[in-house]
């Protein structure tokens, strides 16, 4: 199975000054955890729920602080036509719970934990690749 079967196509991004506030609200409204970070169609990188949470409110940024200040920008991605195999093998390697999925050059949909918990082809690569991805932090002593 294809990543381009099982990817979400419609996918909400926002602008590199587009606010805290304004990408938590668009968070709450679209019942999402992270949207990806464009500037001229391109990727620049993803935020994310947790990325809000430590890397703004933890550090004490205020809520008008432009996303591009907190973002995760090492860009781990994905193309529609890699194996679902592939794409939950990356997310497990990278530790990502979401792929953004690039298509000439620009985001063309996003591969979720969930996406890839339901690949009915081979339920066993599934269950191994949820457990690679979500094992848990060994917290900083």
């Amino acid at each position: 199975m294809k990543v381009r079967e099982i990817m979400t196509t419609e996918v909400e991004t926002c602008g590199p000054e587009t606010t805290i506030q304004e990408v938590a609200s668009k968070m709450m409204e679209l019942d999402v955890g992270s949207i990806p970070v464009t500037e001229d169609g391109n990727l620049r990188g993803i935020i994310t729920d947790r990325d809000l949470v430590i890397r703004g409110i933890a550090s004490q940024f205020s809520l008008e602080t432009p996303v591009n200040r907190i973002l995760s920008s090492d860009n781990v991605t994905g193309t529609p036509d890699m194996d679902v195999e592939e794409a939950a093998n990356l997310m497990a390697q990278e530790q990502i719970r979401r792929l953004p999925i690039i298509e000439d050059n620009k985001v063309a949909g996003i591969v979720s934990l969930g996406d890839v918990a339901v690949d009915e082809e081979d339920p066993e690569d599934s269950e191994v690749a949820l457990e690679e991805i979500s094992k848990p932090a060994e917290p900083d002593k």
